[in-house]
């Protein structure tokens, strides 16, 4: 059973819109090694575990898969904000000028920048692809049901994934992409830790193999300023009923830096969560007079339920 809480796992840093970044972005979501791949991988190895005695590495696996969900939804909202008014963006660091202005069509630049489906299919949003437009496939899941085989794969998911995003970080200063970025580039060296970790506990010997790779990252300022709050030591369990026995194994010494401890924490605190503005360009959401009232109508019923007293789990006698 899944909650969600509307906040967003990391700030998203504004900046001017970016349809190229945005098209890099889109394959650390639906790539290979992205992030679709990680929250099945990890969710589909814990739905499938067997072995009650081995239960602190289903919590584990289940912990960092429930984690990946939000960074799905944190690298594809990204990537909505890259492309989201990208039509009227004309290079300029201080200037924007509104679509179709001086009689140049809407979507011109879908034509020559970026990936012409995150305006042509998404309606300046992300989508489940890679940066070339091929959909995210389930052939990537790997799951062989051997916990040693299945962290291993993991370990080398998570390092693949760290490789990739320090290259895309290089591909761009903007500071939205990057704030993104960085938070997952050490947020993955977190989980390589976790996996390594449980390795360890198996009676694997890093010596000086991790992290993987070693790319400094820490000369990034953004990755450098979470590295000091040591978010790359922390393991979250998202377990509301205090559960999880991933903190039997994420524990001690860090696998990547003897000096550090590991922790383990419910959850985040996270940041609030915008809702991005209507593009009239894009059809989006494309609601006349008559359907808004109806939306109104809906909002305010809903926010009255909500104000209804609930509680977790069964209501208790």
């Amino acid at each position: 059973m899944f909650f969600h809480v509307q906040r967003m796992i990391n700030e998203i840093v504004p900046d001017e819109p970016d349809p190229g970044a945005a098209n890099a972005l889109q394959e650390g979501l639906g790539g290979q090694f992205g992030e679709m791949r990680t929250m099945m991988q990890y969710l589909f190895q814990s739905f499938n575990f067997r072995g009650k005695a081995a239960k602190p590495f289903r919590d584990l696996l289940h912990g960092v898969g429930t984690e990946e969900i939000s960074h799905v939804e944190l690298i594809a909202t990204t990537i909505a904000r890259l492309t989201d008014g990208s039509p009227r963006y004309q290079g300029s660091p201080t200037e924007l000028d509104e679509p179709a202005a001086g009689g140049e069509t809407p979507l011109k630049n879908a034509l020559s920048q970026g990936n012409i489906h995150h305006f042509l299919v998404g309606a300046q949003g992300a989508l489940p692809v890679d940066a070339v437009a091929n959909p995210w496939m389930g052939s990537y899941v790997y799951n062989s049901g051997n916990l040693v085989l299945d962290l291993l794969y993991n370990l080398m998911l998570e390092s693949t994934g760290r490789l990739q995003k320090c290259r895309i970080y290089e591909m761009s200063s903007n500071k939205t992409l990057r704030s993104t970025v960085a938070y997952l580039i050490v947020r993955d060296h977190a989980h390589e830790n976790a996996y390594a970790k449980a390795l360890e506990s198996l009676g694997v010997d890093w010596g000086k193999v991790l992290p993987i790779p070693k790319t400094r990252a820490e000369r990034y300022p953004e990755v450098k300023t979470l590295l000091e709050q040591g978010l790359e030591n922390k393991q979250y369990t998202f377990s509301l009923d205090h559960l999880s026995e991933a903190g039997k194994i994420f524990r001690e010494a860090s696998p990547s830096d003897d000096d550090k401890t590991l922790s383990t924490a419910q959850a985040p605190e996270g940041v609030p969560i915008e809702i991005a503005d209507p593009r009239p360009e894009e059809f989006a959401p494309g609601l006349d007079p008559a359907l808004l009232e109806q939306v109104q109508a809906v909002a305010e019923r809903e926010l009255a339920e909500a104000d209804e007293p609930w509680r977790y789990g069964p209501t208790q006698q």
